[in-house]
């Protein structure tokens, strides 16, 4: 056989490029735009007290507006639902927490992936039924791990056990406030979640399902407000095929 006729079989047969992925910007850098949002006690749309804004080319979710929390509980979620891919985000946790908001909600926001949409939720709702991926910050007072998961309205296994009706903690490392933090976070469909920080893999589960045990393989993606002023300078995503 020929070094040439060698060399064709030899690359017929090598895995095909991955260079023509292509990451999506979901956040554009000067508005909503795409966006939909939805507060507890709000009618899809209204962004009571402008909780989610866009200045400098960084999408916050801000509290200067507000006389009290009041248990508004924002979502800020993308036009179109997903179900195979890789979600990056480029997050800080900044400022003090809104008073009134719950201890909880101290240094935590959140990405909710394979929600329901905004308009399918009561308006007295405060999270969608989704998976969340936890997004957590420190300081001299806490010590929080990052990348947990939580479960509202869903169920996902972890070692061959059922986690739903609270939050699993993963084994992350302890990040700051004021801190830029990369979350990067991979599902494929209902089968397998993975959540990244900083290129280290902190949290697997996998059977994602609703609480009624039907698979969840689809879904909106939204990012929180949830008392603490929370900063985004990059959202982006690549859709994964088979």
């Amino acid at each position: 056989m020929g070094i040439f006729a060698m060399a064709w079989i030899l690359l017929a047969c090598s895995p095909k490029n991955t260079s023509t992925e292509e990451w999506i910007q979901l956040f554009n850098g000067k508005n909503l735009d795409g966006w939909t949002v939805k507060i507890t006690g709000h009618d899809v749309g209204d962004n009571y007290a402008n909780t989610f804004r866009v200045e400098d080319g960084i999408l916050k979710a801000s509290y200067d507006d507000y006389d009290q929390f009041d248990n508004r509980f924002g979502h800020l979620f993308y036009e179109k639902p997903f179900s195979s891919f890789k979600l990056r985000v480029e997050y800080r946790i900044v400022g003090e927490q809104m008073p009134g908001g719950p201890s909880w909600g101290n240094r935590n926001n959140g990405v909710m992936f394979h929600s329901q949409s905004p308009e399918s939720m009561e308006i007295d709702q405060n999270f969608p039924t989704s998976i969340e991926a936890q997004l957590l910050s420190n300081g001299d007072d806490t010590n929080n791990t990052n990348g947990n998961v939580c479960t509202p309205g869903t169920i996902v296994e972890i070692d061959g056990e059922d986690i739903q009706g609270h939050c699993f903690s993963s084994g992350s490392k302890q990040y700051y406030d004021g801190d830029w933090i990369t979350f990067e976070l991979v599902v494929y469909e209902d089968s397998i979640a993975h959540h990244i920080i900083e290129g280290d893999t902190v949290l697997t589960y996998n059977n994602i399902r609703l609480d009624n045990g039907s698979p969840l393989s689809e879904g909106y993606i939204a990012i929180q407000a949830e008392s603490h002023p929370t900063e985004f300078r990059l959202i982006e995503i690549m859709e994964l095929g088979e």
